[in-house]
């Protein structure tokens, strides 16, 4: 089996334009990028893909041995542009792919040319003088709400993650987005995303780096966009007029129009 039809890739936009891979977060697919992709494809080549255990990629293929750390999503990252041979290409990670596009950036330096990160958060538990936006305690008993009653889990926690409570049609979509998720698949992508610690990694990103945060986000707090943005040598750190943690869907022209403001200044 191919990773293109592993990952149920799809490639849109300008043949010849810049490539741009945008990876979706925990409980999504790539359907939480279409009001972002055409505004993008107007510009660039744009790659979407669903990680294994997502969205239409193949489920015989998920391995829990494999999807139990973060470099088992940044190995489908590769895979995939190896497959379309890409060259200096733009991931686009939100949420706990930011962290799995760091790692896929230092696996394929050739690939991978330069990163944005959405709502990024290379660790959610305070720990000593970092601050995470959780304790230990608030995480263990996300988790332990999620193995037992994962659709409940998810009918409460994604309008609070979702963040726009006037809006609440937006909180819906991502409830569904989680609730189509196997669950067991489910609790093992959410313990490697809740329960990681990439601080270390973000220190050796030697590519462009944009940080995109929002005013206000429960689940990656502006601190935290601060964090990256001083742990990430040559960044650039920019917080988008938005509230929630999925600014590709709460304000898809912001988020566009700084994901291609930024590749246009690459070299």
């Amino acid at each position: 089996m191919t990773a293109l039809v592993r990952n149920n890739v799809r490639v849109t936009g300008q043949a010849d334009g810049r490539t741009v891979v945008l990876a979706h977060g925990f409980g999504c697919d790539q359907n939480m990028w279409r009001l972002v992709v055409p505004a993008l494809a107007e510009h660039f080549r744009v790659v979407l893909f669903d990680y294994v255990g997502s969205g239409r990629s193949d489920l015989s293929a998920w391995r829990e041995e494999r999807y139990a750390t973060l470099d088992g999503y940044a190995r489908d990252v590769v895979e995939v542009c190896e497959e379309l041979d890409l060259r200096e290409a733009v991931l686009v990670g939100h949420s706990v792919s930011s962290m799995v596009g760091v790692l896929a950036a230092r696996q394929a330096p050739d690939r991978l040319g330069s990163l944005v990160m959405v709502c990024p958060s290379p660790c959610y538990i305070d720990q000593d003088d970092y601050r995470g936006g959780f304790s230990a305690a608030d995480i263990d008993e996300l988790l332990e709400s999620l193995e037992a009653n994962y659709l409940g889990w998810s009918a409460a926690m994604a309008p609070v993650i979702m963040g726009n409570p006037d809006r609440p049609e937006l909180g819906e979509e991502l409830t569904n987005s989680f609730c189509a998720t196997d669950p067991q698949i489910a609790r093992v992508f959410a313990r490697t995303t809740f329960l990681s610690d990439s601080r270390r990694d973000l220190e050796s990103v030697a590519v462009p780096t944009l940080i995109l945060e929002c005013e206000h986000d429960a689940i990656a707090p502006r601190e935290v966009g601060a964090y990256v943005h001083a742990a990430v040598p040559g960044s650039r750190l920019v917080t988008l007029a938005a509230t929630g943690h999925c600014p590709q869907l709460s304000a898809p022209e912001a988020t566009a129009d700084a994901i291609a403001a930024f590749v246009k200044e690459l070299a």
